[in-house]
């Protein structure tokens, strides 16, 4: 899986001039966009917007990136896969790793800007680490099945990609939940990214811990995201090299 991970980060900026600083040039990209919008054309009242925009944009494209690129992995190797016999299982999660290995690039971003903007992050921060163990799971859970069923349904890439792009609008990631009135705010937060993003603005920017009952249910739908996943890859892993 490692192997996989370190070789996708290689390719995905082989012949580039700028290599792997686009990893940083990304979120900074679109983070420059965003704020330009939401502090001139429709300013934001967010306490620390920049960083709270940033922030929501590293974690949802961890999200996006991780399933997007696990989908794609086996039809990426398949050459590799109709020669040679190895757990196919290797090859989204391996995806999946290089997926973190960028977001971590992106953090990094993150943090020259705590310091930019002298930002002194709270104890809860510590809590962090947690919420990006529960998009992994999301990550692996959800790239597993896509990653088989798009071997024979070429239509599921563009649906994923329908999906994301609404969730994208649908979580806390540019605007604060509490816009929205009491009941529809807890119709968004059944949706566990939701729940992860606004737990991480929450410890990260303004040292609010969150309640553990958001925790247990965000923990709890990650875990069954990732083990029905992989019950599904298991089952069908055997006839991947048939469908290719």
């Amino acid at each position: 899986m490692w192997v996989f991970a370190i070789t996708d980060l290689k390719i995905r900026y082989k012949n580039s001039v700028l290599g792997i600083l686009w990893s940083f040039l990304e979120p900074l990209s679109m983070l420059a966009v965003l704020y330009f919008i939401f502090n001139y054309v429709f300013p934001s009242k967010i306490p620390h917007y920049p960083l709270y925009l940033l922030l929501g944009l590293i974690t949802w494209n961890y999200f996006t990136r991780g399933t997007s690129a696990g989908m794609n992995s086996i039809q990426a190797r398949k050459g590799l896969i109709v020669t040679i016999s190895f757990p196919k299982i290797t090859l989204p999660v391996g995806a999946v790793v290089t997926s973190s290995l960028m977001m971590c690039f992106e953090l990094l971003v993150f943090g020259f800007f705590m310091v930019l903007f002298q930002f002194i992050p709270p104890i809860t921060i510590l809590l962090f680490p947690i919420f990006l163990f529960f998009v992994f799971l999301l990550n692996v859970g959800i790239a597993l099945p896509l990653s088989i069923a798009s071997i024979k349904y070429k239509d599921i890439g563009y649906i994923w990609q329908v999906i994301t792009y609404a969730g994208f609008f649908l979580t806390p990631v540019i605007y604060n939940l509490d816009v929205f009135p009491a009941q529809t705010r807890s119709i968004l937060l059944i949706n566990p990214m939701a729940q992860i993003i606004k737990m991480s603005h929450d410890a990260v920017l303004y040292g609010i811990s969150p309640y553990i009952q958001d925790v247990i249910y965000t923990g709890i739908i990650s875990i069954m995201v990732f083990l029905v996943g992989l019950t599904i890859f298991m089952k069908k892993e055997r006839i991947i090299s048939d469908d290719l």
